[in-house]
Order: structure tokens, then C-alpha cells, then sequence
């Protein structure tokens, strides 16, 4: 084994590393669900800006940009989840006093809830994935194919069920984000007491609008506002 993989198994063994890849690989998912956002937001511009701005994905460095976006998330979704997992289970194992175990009491629910939160949300982003971009259903698979994902969206999220499921995932993922996102700065170093409060009302109001503005589409074609 070489000295760059024993330096890397070392670092993902330590606590400090796999809290570090967790920030990382969070700066990573909070960049990316902005970017998907706003994006989707142009379902309601209209189709002609939808289907362009599919084009444009799908064609990025000649088809090769959006694979590379894929693999970038999905490894990152990965690593995040089974190092949060880990650091958990670590914690629960650790053998402290009653008084640590008081005091961290309310951090460990929190831990818990971010565990099947964080596979709920991997569950649905491969979902996401089949749904969309491999497109398992042919009705989708042919509107995709005709060069009309405006309305393959549309199709996708006339399925109850699929709104549904979509509508959970998305809460989870908020429930999720409205503590990871503060344990980003506070893991980076840089969340401090002057900037603490700041960063918190940043983590709520960038994760109202996460919420709101995925959640909005799937109601928004289910009440035939988007139609």
C-alpha cells in the first residue's frame, strides 16, 4: 500500500477526518441543492426555458459535464451518510461519565435523526435518479427522448405517489439541513460566538427556501397551476 493510501486510511479512521469529509461532502449537497433549485424554479417560466435549460445540462462538455455532476453527488451523498453513520456509532460506544452523557444527550437524537434522515434521502435521490434520469417508466423515457422534460416533469409528479414520497423526502432533507448546516462552519472552524447567530439564521432561511421552492412544483402541477 502506498504512503498517499496510508495517510488516507489514517485520516478516514480518525474522528477529525470523517467530521471533516462530512463538512466537506455537506458544502458539497448545500451547493448543489441550490444550483438543482434554481433550475427547477424554471418549470414555472415555461417550457421553451425548461426544455433549454435540460438541453443545456445534457450537452454540458459534450454530455460528459452531467455524469461528472452525477458521480460528484452521488459520491458525495455516499461518504456523508456512512461517515455520519460511523461517527455515531463511535460516539455511542465511547465510554463517558453520566454527567457528558446528560449534556450530549439532546446532540445524540439529533445524530439519530440524521442517520434516517440521511438514508431516506440517498433512498430517494437513486429513486430520483431512476425517475428521471435513467427513466425506468418508457412514457417518461419518451417524452425525454422527444426533447420535452417540461413535460416529464409534469407526467412524473401527476403520480400522487410519487409527489408524495417527493414531499417527505424533501421535508427530511430540510430536517436534516437545518443542523448540518450551522455543523458545517462549526466543523470548518468558522463558526465562532460573534458570527454564531448569524450563521444560524442563514442555515433557517436558506432552508425555508429549499423547502419551499422544491415542495412548491410537485403541488403547484398537482393543482394545475403548472400544467
Amino acid at each position: 500500500m502506498s504512503a498517499t493510501s496510508c495517510s488516507l486510511c489514517r485520516f478516514w479512521s480518525s474522528s477529525i477526518g470523517k467530521k471533516f469529509v462530512v463538512a466537506i461532502t455537506g458544502l458539497v449537497l448545500v451547493g448543489f441543492l441550490a444550483g438543482h433549485l434554481s433550475g427547477n424554479l424554471l418549470m414555472y417560466v415555461g417550457a421553451e426555458a425548461f426544455n433549454e435549460y435540460a438541453y443545456f445540462l445534457h450537452h454540458m462538455l459534450h454530455g460528459a459535464g452531467v455524469w461528472i455532476a452525477r458521480i460528484v453527488l452521488l459520491t458525495s451523498l455516499v461518504l456523508h451518510v456512512v461517515a455520519t453513520i460511523q461517527l455515531t456509532k463511535a460516539n455511542r460506544t465511547a465510554k463517558v461519565s453520566r454527567y457528558q452523557c446528560d449534556a450530549t444527550v439532546q446532540a445524540s437524537k439529533s445524530s439519530r435523526m440524521m442517520i434516517w434522515s440521511g438514508l431516506t434521502i440517498l433512498a430517494f435521490v437513486v429513486f430520483h435518479i431512476l425517475h428521471y434520469t435513467v427513466r425506468v417508466d418508457s412514457d417518461l423515457a419518451a417524452l425525454a427522448d422527444a426533447g420535452n422534460q417540461y413535460q416529464m416533469v409534469i407526467v412524473g409528479f401527476q403520480n400522487i405517489l410519487v409527489s408524495v414520497f417527493y414531499i417527505i423526502a424533501i421535508s427530511l432533507l430540510c430536517s436534516h439541513l437545518s443542523h448540518g448546516f450551522s455543523s458545517i462552519f462549526q466543523t470548518l472552524g468558522l463558526r465562532t460566538q460573534k458570527n454564531a447567530g448569524l450563521i444560524d439564521a442563514i442555515a433557517k432561511i436558506y432552508t425555508i427556501v429549499i423547502w419551499v421552492g422544491f415542495v412548491s412544483i410537485p403541488v403547484a402541477i398537482l393543482c394545475g397551476f403548472i400544467k
